[in-house]
């Protein structure tokens, strides 16, 4: 009909492999991730922790991601937000990225800072302290022109978090 608006076609996904790298189109995907859409925010934000945990952090971005717009002008929006660039910070040191490890990092804990000490049931005071000291030990690196320093990303405790 004349001035009726059509849906667009659903969004095709891009094939990705294990750290969430997009592969050539017609690639078998090697990323199975729920969706994070259909999904409400708490169960996003206990996804989030699940992957972050399990170290698939391109999925807990996702699921952070998706909790962070299904939070837009809420008190919880910069939350979600520092939680995805947390996630992605781990993303780029899962694939060696020096400058995207540490600058997520701290655009992270910049956000998440402002929630401490605790929020969303997670110890952030503790958090924000340790992915800081790995923060600036890739920083380090990076300036003194060496690789990726061996890191043991923070576990979010599973007792911090809603049932």
């Amino acid at each position: 009909m004349p001035g009726e608006r059509r849906k667009p076609p659903p969004k095709r996904e891009r094939p990705r492999d294990e750290l969430g790298r997009p592969l050539p189109w017609g690639s078998e995907n090697r990323l199975q991730m729920e969706d994070f859409d259909a999904l409400p925010v708490a169960e996003n934000h206990r996804l989030g922790i699940e992957h972050f945990n399990a170290r698939r952090f391109f999925p807990a971005h996702e699921a952070w991601e998706t909790a962070w717009k299904q939070s837009r002008g809420t008190p919880d929006e910069e939350f979600y937000k520092g939680l995805s660039q947390l996630g992605a910070g781990y993303v780029h040191f899962s694939r060696g990225n020096l400058h995207g490890t540490h600058t997520l990092i701290r655009r992270a804990t910049s956000r998440l800072r402002r929630y401490a000490p605790v929020h969303g049931r997670i110890d952030l005071a503790a958090l924000v302290e340790q992915v800081e000291e790995q923060a600036a030990t890739v920083e380090r690196s990076a300036a003194s022109g060496e690789g990726m320093p061996p890191l043991d990303p923070p576990r979010i405790a599973a007792g911090t978090i809603d049932p």
